[in-house]
């Protein structure tokens, strides 16, 4: 079977995965990682801005994608990043559309099954690093962008291997969940961001989409499936889920996930369809909330990402 024996050791003042996942995102330390920024061309005519460091001329380069509103500068990205560069690799961090802090020029944003600008960005890498292996690992939505890539190009990339940690594997489960109980507050802060770039991006372009719900179902609904041509949120979320796919993907994949994700759910994860993959290494912690994973000693997630990388 392709599994990592969990040996994630939780810190114990993270009592459930709330705890983790909001005590990581407020008290964790974003080292401060020495990147290069360069803005790349996409095929439409926008941009998009990569921030990244360089490592041993002989070592991998690893791509590192952020999730929802996240970007280069999250402390998941800096401490995963800084980890990495310390062993030597490559690290290329991306902004998704307008998460850089700059806003796009075009009416696109991102979403969880947008794959064109991971071509890009996985091309720029190939390019600009010739001759060097190239993995990735992805942070929640970041991670489900990754898969979505995968299954479409097969065996056809660039990549050695892929991580996959805090993946929405049922968009749409994961995106009613986000409106029940304390996850409310995680919906919130989203939709606050989300909102605002909208309402500057609706002053050069009046033609976008109007939002006027409360709600990440509601903002899918009304906005990511209009500006993408997706037939409404079921829609896009059906197309994009990486739960209905696992069975497809044939490059080499980590999936971390924590038995307690309050964001997305661990009954949501194709459990079946990971372990009949040969491709899939499963890394499933009783402890670690989304994308939070506080452990003693420190660093527990850095390093089985690293683990794995080298393996590869």
């Amino acid at each position: 079977m392709n599994r990592l024996t969990d040996s994630f050791s939780s810190a114990p003042w993270c009592f459930n995965g709330h705890a983790h996942t909001v005590l990581c995102s407020l008290l964790f330390h974003s080292p401060h990682v020495h990147y290069k920024r360069v803005q790349i061309d996409t095929p439409d005519n926008d941009f998009l801005d990569i921030d990244y460091t360089h490592g041993e001329n002989k070592k991998p380069v690893v791509i590192i994608f952020h999730g929802l509103e996240g970007h280069s500068n999250r402390y998941y990205v800096t401490q995963l990043a800084n980890h990495l560069h310390q062993r030597g690799f490559t690290v290329v961090a991306p902004n998704f559309r307008s998460c850089s802090g700059t806003l796009n020029r075009t009416k696109k944003f991102y979403h969880s099954g947008e794959i064109e600008d991971l071509q890009t960005i996985i091309s720029w890498v190939n390019r600009e690093f010739p001759n060097r292996t190239i993995h990735a690992a992805g942070f929640s939505l970041g991670a489900s962008a990754l898969l979505n890539y995968l299954k479409e190009h097969k065996t056809h990339h660039p990549l050695r291997s892929i991580v996959a940690i805090s993946t929405p594997f049922d968009l749409k489960r994961g995106s009613i969940n986000l409106e029940k109980g304390f996850n409310k507050i995680y919906s919130i802060r989203f939709l606050r961001t989300l909102a605002q770039k909208l309402r500057e991006k609706k002053k050069i372009y009046p033609d976008l989409p109007d939002f006027n719900g409360s709600t990440i179902y509601e903002f899918d609904d009304q906005v990511t499936a209009e500006i993408y041509g997706f037939d409404g949120a079921e829609d896009y979320y059906h197309r994009c889920s990486s739960g209905l796919f696992m069975d497809q993907i044939q490059t080499s994949t980590l999936v971390i996930h924590s038995k307690e994700d309050p964001m997305c759910p661990f009954q949501w994860t194709p459990i079946d369809a990971i372990r009949k993959n040969p491709n899939l290494v499963e890394c499933f912690t009783d402890q670690g909330g989304h994308v939070g994973f506080w452990s003693l000693p420190p660093g527990w997630l850095n390093k089985t990402v690293g683990d794995f990388i080298s393996e590869n």
